[in-house]
């Protein structure tokens, strides 16, 4: 068979899963397609013009070029607010795929080897995207894109010693200037578009390249591949899952409003929106600065603001090479550096990776919703510095508990099935023993989930090796 021909017949595995890194795939396509539309009538300009445009409320209020030119997509230009609401909504969903992409391939161990550059570019698409969005999010310069912005020049201003270089240069003058919107433009449409689709086509060579991964099962080793192959069966359901990500996104851009700019106004220095939130995948960050306590410190004549370099520079810094590092060293602490890994761990069979990593998706919630501690005081008519005390405990609690409990479960679950692969599933049926005792019926197990053991786990064995039992008839196999 020729290197085309052995390219279509590909197998990849079929479980719904698998499918969340093609949601990330389509929904960049779309943020493409969109984008490229917007920027037709999108003008990155900080002059100031007078609004004489559709919005009433707003005429005659002097506004940047910029500002003035997402009115006109939104209320002059026909599809415009579709348009422009899809292309956001998109830009979420991406995110939030790739977020839930790496969190299957870090619960099931697809990071092993020999797939650790794989998950390095993965980490680089989560931070190369958040940074995307908030580009394009401070692109519209209204007032809580101007208010993030804001936010986004103390953090510069925080870096000890350099703080205030580094932010003349990003704005090219005191705040907010004139250069800032034109300079996130072109990193928008030019530079991360350009890393992101360099990223994404090195990491689908790759998988193209090595075996995809697969639950464990009859007929399933690390040597092969069961599943459906590339053409036209693979391509056929990728194609409608196209299409549904497709229509989904068009149905909220319809139906969801996101992003009213026309309710916050433009921009103005001493102005601030009440309530105002970022989008959920830059939130920690938000939460984060609210919990850190006012911590300054002076040493020479410099101020260091630790109530901001801690929250929002030292720790997404560690987070992220928390992610980088940690396949690595899973490998290195587990002896599993020496051979490949093509099977996928189900969650129960790894409890400490589990529970770690159930601890730190823990974490980032608890800072996601303390960056919201002022809307639930307010809705829920409680006092703010309690509720902020309550999170900044529940930061250091909380992982450490979810960590015991899903090490726990995992334990729990693992014993429980392997109980059951022992005495069978209980039939039903109840009968009377010759001694005149009751005694329930066991029949054999006969339905499995993905990747579940078909027999009992025997002392020294691992779940994670491939099946021994005879190969079941399969549809495709590379």
């Amino acid at each position: 068979m020729t290197g085309g021909g052995r390219l279509l017949r590909k197998a990849f595995p079929e479980h719904w899963s698998f499918l969340l890194g093609e949601i990330a795939l389509y929904s960049l396509v779309l943020l493409i397609l969109t984008g490229v539309w917007l920027t037709f009538f999108f003008a990155p300009e900080m002059s100031e013009v007078v609004y004489q445009g559709r919005y009433v409320p707003l005429r005659g209020i002097r506004m940047s070029r910029a500002f003035d030119s997402t009115l006109h997509i939104s209320f002059d230009v026909r599809g415009g607010l579709l348009v422009r609401q899809m292309h956001h909504w998109a830009a979420l969903v991406f995110v939030a795929a790739i977020g839930v992409h790496m969190l299957r391939i870090f619960f099931t161990g697809a990071f092993r080897r020999p797939r650790e550059l794989n998950w390095v570019i993965g980490v680089t698409l989560l931070v190369i995207a958040m940074s995307e969005g908030f580009a394009g999010y401070s692109l519209p310069d209204d007032l809580l894109s101007g208010t993030g912005l804001r936010i986004a020049q103390g953090i510069m201003l925080s870096l000890p010693v350099v703080g205030t270089y580094v932010s003349m240069f990003v704005f090219g003058a005191q705040f907010p200037g004139e250069d800032i919107v034109p300079r996130l433009y072109a990193m928008h449409i030019l530079l991360l578009p350009g890393l992101l689709i360099a990223l994404v086509t090195v990491h689908l060579m790759l998988v193209f390249q090595l075996k995809h991964t697969q639950w464990r099962g009859p007929g399933r080793s690390n040597r092969n591949v069961v599943g459906k192959p590339l053409f036209p069966q693979f391509m056929a359901s990728s194609t409608g899952l196209s299409f549904t990500v497709f229509g989904v996104t068009a149905l909220l851009g319809g139906l969801a409003q996101i992003n009213p700019v026309w309710v916050y106004g433009p921009y103005r220095p001493d102005q601030v929106s009440t309530g105002s939130q970022p989008d959920w995948y830059v939130g920690f960050l938000e939460g984060a600065l609210r919990l850190v306590p006012p911590w300054e410190t002076n040493v020479a004549g410099h101020t260091l603001m630790w109530n901001v370099l801690l929250p929002a520079v030292v720790l997404p810094g560690l987070l992220f090479s928390v992610l980088y590092v940690y396949p690595f060293a899973e490998q290195r602490l587990t002896g599993e550096w020496g051979g490949e890994q093509h099977l996928c761990d189900r969650p129960r069979d790894r409890p400490v990776r589990t529970g770690l990593g159930v601890a730190g998706t823990v974490f980032y919630a608890v800072l996601l919703l303390a960056g919201g501690n002022d809307i639930m005081a307010y809705s829920f008519r409680i006092s703010l510095n309690a509720l902020t005390w309550i999170f900044r405990i529940a930061l250091v609690v909380a992982p450490v508990v979810a960590f015991l409990i899903t090490r726990r479960l995992c334990r729990a679950l693992a014993e429980a099935e392997q109980k059951r692969l022992t005495r069978g599933q209980e039939s039903g049926e109840v009968r009377q023993t010759v001694e005149g005792g009751y005694a329930s019926d066991h029949r054999p197990v006969t339905r499995f989930r993905p990747g579940a053991p078909r027999r009992p786990i025997g002392p020294g064995e691992h779940t994670g090796t491939a099946s021994q039992e005879p190969s079941a008839p399969t549809r495709r196999r590379r």
